[in-house]
């Protein structure tokens, strides 16, 4: 018997995973199968039952991720506790008197609230139940309203503190704080941009929003108050590690701690809401770590059978400019985040992307934030777009995929210039962390 070569097994491996994806099978369980049966084939029976023991010690284990459990729960924390509600009505009186400026106020909450919840999914859901009633009380169209929402909460992946850039500091062993902070200018830039965005579109076709009743100043600064609590939690995790008070870890039980405490100092939590967000957050963490777990065998498996050492050498072989191979990279990314959820993209590609990346002497806080930016472009984008069928089920018979597809495209196209510019000029991503931590 003619034994196959490990490219075959490898291309193997990926059409595996690509037909258990189409058969809609959970990806974690797609990808550890996957996996197995690649490890399988070119290494044997043993050393794939092995390789499935030690991906899920090494993640059970792991300082790095031990951490993504803390934030969730914050960020379910926040969300059932009414900090993202009592920011949303702080932003709304500010924002509210402009046409577009529920719009606006939307896309300032996100922002906000992705300082207390590192994932994109949560963010776009708690905000739809939060914002979506009040917008079309105003004669919002669909398209805008629900383009801010699922954009806006894609926020919570760029800003501070990131799952994202978690996962991203564990495959690559980059400093986790450093990442944190890389974030922070991108995320301020991107919000202002789609602040930009939406009053362009809104002045082009005023069709798209009414404008709500505008309040006195006074309210405007009594509304404030309402990002006050969301403000505490993360100058509290923030500050903490930048200080080295706690480590990352430390830093997401003392965030939910904190967003507890804030929500019982405004009056939001209950016993009952408390059980549900453990309850929940428990549900969101096996999923997880059952994606982590399986990436990670996939991800062994695609570098057992030499796909990153021939990906790498065809690269070499190319002799491209540095800029032309990120933009590949990218590309790829794009590709990528359009099917599957943004952890597995990372656990996957990052062994293969990150030698390249540094070899050409890209910083790797920038590489973090535009890999990190860009996969949140696939998140939204057609034809899978993980975020807007997460949606679309949760708004089902209201409204179409084509109707949010088509209100995240403008959207779209303010990412990929913001993808454009930071690739243009890397102080935006790397002037915080060179400056807060000269010794990274």
């Amino acid at each position: 018997m003619t034994e196959l070569s490990l490219q075959l097994i490898g291309l193997i491996g990926i059409v595996v995973f690509l037909i258990l994806m189409f058969l809609k099978m959970h990806v974690g369980l797609a990808l550890l199968l996957s996996g197995f049966i690649g490890i399988t084939l070119s290494r044997g029976l043993t050393p794939a039952l092995s390789t499935i023991g030690t991906s899920i010690y090494r993640v059970g284990s792991s300082e790095y991720l031990a951490v993504i459990p803390l934030f969730i729960l914050m960020g379910i924390l926040a969300g059932s506790g009414g900090l993202s509600k009592n920011a949303y009505i702080a932003f709304n009186k500010w924002f509210g008197h402009l046409r577009g400026g529920l719009a606006m106020a939307t896309i300032a909450t996100c922002a906000a609230f992705g300082a207390v919840c590192g994932d994109n999914l949560s963010a776009a859901i708690t905000m739809t139940k939060a914002v979506l009633p009040e917008m079309r009380k105003y004669g919002y169209s669909d398209e805008l309203s629900l383009g801010a929402i699922v954009c806006g909460g894609s926020l919570g992946i760029l800003i501070p503190p990131s799952t994202a850039f978690i996962l991203y500091g564990f495959v690559t062993e980059t400093a986790i704080g450093a990442l944190f902070i890389s974030g922070i200018l991108p995320g301020i830039l991107l919000t202002c941009m789609f602040l930009l965005q939406i009053y362009i579109q809104c002045k082009i076709n005023p069709a798209l929003a009414q404008k709500a009743p505008a309040v006195s100043w006074k309210e405007r600064l009594i509304a404030t108050k309402g990002i006050f609590g969301i403000a505490i939690v993360f100058i509290i995790v923030m500050g903490g590690l930048l200080a080295g008070f706690f480590t990352p870890s430390e830093a997401g039980a003392v965030g939910a701690f904190a967003v507890l405490i804030v929500s019982i100092i405004f009056r939001e939590a209950e016993l009952k809401m408390v059980g549900n967000s453990l309850l929940e957050a428990g549900k969101l963490t096996a999923m997880v770590m059952l994606l982590i777990i399986g990436a990670t065998v996939f991800s062994f498996f695609l570098t057992t059978a030499e796909m990153a050492q021939a990906f790498i050498s065809i690269i070499e072989g190319l002799t491209l400019n540095r800029y032309v191979v990120m933009t590949i990279i990218l590309f790829v990314y794009l590709l990528f985040g359009a099917f599957t959820h943004i952890w597995a993209v990372l656990l996957i590609t990052l062994p293969i992307f990150f030698p390249i990346i540094t070899s050409l002497g890209f910083d790797p806080l920038q590489f973090g934030v535009l890999c990190v930016l860009t996969i949140m472009i696939g998140c939204i984008t057609p034809p899978v777009g993980v975020v807007v069928f997460a949606l679309a089920g949760m708004l089902r018979n209201e409204v179409p995929f084509s109707t949010i597809f088509r209100g995240c495209a403008p959207f779209l196209l303010t990412m990929l210039l913001c993808v454009v510019i930071l690739v243009a000029f890397p102080q935006i991503s790397t002037a915080l962390p060179d400056l807060m931590i000269p010794f990274r």
